[in-house]
């Protein structure tokens, strides 16, 4: 007989939602003429018309309070070999965009260079949900290269893809 487990906390949530692989978001913007950012692993296509992503921020980040007061906000899903970018970029400590090439635009998103794809946002609509918030967000403008392969987060680990 299969049992089902009752959820009794947060590492065990962790550890379950880790069973689902994703791709790495790094979710930036220009403050003062100085980047910052941060990692989501928590992106989703939502809508073509209008053209609408998500992203979930955590209420206890620091960085998003900042950001989100931003006009305009840069995603970049990051690709196989961008692991210590996504690692700076989740740190609460230090330069996270030390040793990382990024562009900014005339509106403040900020990019990551070599990422699969770049979308110049503005927040649409923010729905508190739990201990995050599920910001919508409208695309602007994008760049995408299909043919470079995105960084996976599952298990707690970085991965890669491989053709089947």
């Amino acid at each position: 007989m299969t049992t089902i487990e009752s959820v009794t906390s947060s590492d065990q949530l962790r550890r379950a939602f880790g069973c689902f692989p994703s791709g790495v978001t790094a979710v930036c913007a220009e403050f003062d003429g100085v980047p910052m950012g941060l990692a989501a692993s928590s992106f989703t296509s939502v809508s073509f018309d209008p053209p609408l992503v998500s992203i979930c921020m955590q209420h206890s980040s620091t960085t998003w309070p900042t950001l989100r007061k931003r006009p305009r906000l840069g995603l970049s899903i990051l690709t196989e070999g961008q692991g210590e970018i996504c690692k700076r970029l989740a740190s609460k400590i230090g330069d996270r965009f030390a040793g990382t090439d990024w562009l900014a635009t005339d509106d403040g998103s900020v990019f990551i260079h070599g990422a699969t794809l770049w979308l110049d946002c503005t927040i649409h609509a923010e729905v508190p949900s739990g201990d995050h918030d599920i910001v919508v967000l409208r695309i602007h403008g994008l760049r995408s290269d299909p043919s470079v392969s995105p960084l996976i987060f599952h298990g707690s680990q970085f991965r890669r893809l491989t053709a089947v």
